[in-house]
């Protein structure tokens, strides 16, 4: 029996009823597959190719048979250019990329890369969103130059999310009102993970991807049991409310205004804004409005705890948002909460080292950045190498760990806000001290230098 094995992240990770109504694509596959092949799903939350490839990958490797195939399912956390553990720059995710190839053919399977899956987000134009970057197109490129089979998934959901449209597309994902659910009794905004219908959906699409390769044997996929695509659900309940507008204008109100507790006031957001707060017990549905049209709305459970998020992007600029509760006698009172969106980020301002300054083994980077940045990435070579936490007064400072070698080098710098982040702002640094071919230095090769800084004889040039 040959296997179809599975390394991705938590998208494509199998999942426990305890965890329903959670799903991964994974967990769907071998229902489309013909007999005498099985699925070994080895997906895992927060995966990289990195970690993957360092914790997991031999054992894998000696796993595999000749004719085995691995899909490899993973791009959607190596974009995270806020986390260093999990950051992958364009050219170490391609890197990686080649070295998984080479590794799974040499045992004589068949590697499939598959793009990681578009996300549940909708421009303000209702078009989805990107919000995976340059990761499924690095894929596209590995998979032309290899020859690789490619199961452009990120294509596929892109298309289906397209069709649903923002009023039916997230009842394929865990994003669920408060009360909606048993597990999730506040209710649950994720728009990256599948529901079980949603999973299912996702697992044909790469069947039928498998089966239409012409880089891979043929009959592996059942073609009986793809039938037809999944009808498209109702619209959701949140764009059947009829004449919402009424609620603004109503002459008698009843009970408390509903509570939000996020986004504060005039607070900075991202255009994906998560909005939650509290209602009077007895308010059943909150209702969010803005320039008098109806956004949308949310149930509220028996606690009077409610979470909603806009199907589409909010656009840049400055927004007041009324919010109204219905409960058995009427509509409540409005409340209103306003913020401000921002689409973009100014890069940070490098302060020291000076430009072109010559520096120590051990630069002090330090500078400047914009109101309600949390962070400033600091790359070398397309790869992060530290993360500096902004202070209030806008203030960052950082210092690498380990001793830079004598040279010169370009340093980047990124803000990092909410969701995006800024282009990066550049730094030609130069670190002084005793060439890597000197003397000074080859004088003592013949003994390991220590790990730590020390005042051993002879002097190697390391303080």
């Amino acid at each position: 029996m040959s296997k179809i094995c599975i390394v991705g992240n938590s998208v494509a990770a199998p999942r426990t009823p305890e965890e329903s109504p959670l799903a991964g694509w994974g967990q769907f596959l071998a229902d489309f597959l013909t007999p005498y092949h099985e699925v070994r799903n080895y997906a895992r939350d927060a995966m990289t190719l990195r970690t993957y490839f360092t914790d997991r990958l031999a054992t894998l490797l000696n796993l595999l048979a000749p004719g085995d195939l691995v899909l490899v399912n993973l791009g959607g956390v190596e974009q995270r250019i806020d986390n260093p553990l999990r950051y992958h720059g364009p050219r170490e995710f391609k890197e990686f990329l080649y070295l998984y190839i080479e590794g799974i053919r040499a045992e004589g399977a068949f590697p499939v890369l598959v793009t990681p899956a578009a996300r549940c987000a909708f421009t303000a134009e209702g078009d989805v969103a990107d919000t995976r970057g340059v990761y499924p197109d690095l894929m596209r490129e590995v998979a032309a130059e290899t020859g690789t089979a490619l199961v452009d998934l990120a294509a596929f959901t892109q298309r289906w999310l397209q069709e649903l449209g923002p009023q039916r597309a997230r009842q394929f994902f865990r994003w669920l009102d408060a009360g909606e659910h048993p597990r999730h009794p506040e209710g649950i905004i994720d728009s990256s993970h599948f529901n079980e219908a949603g999973g299912r959906a996702v697992a044909r699409m790469v069947a039928i991807a498998l089966h239409d390769s012409r880089e891979l044997p043929p009959g592996l996929i059942d073609v009986n049991t793809l039938g037809a695509a999944p009808e498209y659900p109702p619209v959701l309940a949140e764009f059947t409310v009829e004449k919402p507008e009424f609620a603004l204008y109503a002459d008698v109100r009843t009970g408390a205004a509903p509570t939000v507790e996020r986004p504060a006031p005039a607070q900075l957001t991202g255009a994906m804004q998560k909005f939650s707060g509290t209602a009077e017990v007895g308010t059943s549905y909150v209702m969010f409005f803005e320039n008098g049209a109806y956004l949308g709305g949310a149930r509220v459970n028996a606690e009077g705890r409610w979470q909603w998020r806009r199907v589409l992007n909010w656009q840049a600029g400055d927004h007041l948002v009324q919010v109204v509760g219905y409960n058995q006698q009427g509509v409540t009172p409005l409340s209103t909460v306003a913020f401000t969106v921002r689409d973009y980020v100014e890069p940070p301002v490098v302060l020291g080292p000076k430009e072109g300054a010559l520096s120590g083994a051990r630069p002090r980077f330090s500078g400047t950045a914009a109101v309600g940045v949390t962070k400033v990435m600091v790359l070398e070579g397309g790869r992060l190498i530290a993360s500096a936490p902004v202070a209030k007064d806008g203030t960052w400072k950082v210092t690498h760990p380990h001793d830079w070698k004598p040279g010169a080098y370009t340093v980047e710098f990124v803000s990092i806000f909410s969701a995006i982040h800024s282009r990066p702002a550049q730094l030609a640094l130069r670190v002084h001290g005793v060439p890597e071919g000197n003397w000074i230095r080859q004088s003592v090769s013949a003994r390991e230098a220590c790990s730590e800084a020390c005042d051993h004889l002879p002097f190697s040039g390391r303080r």
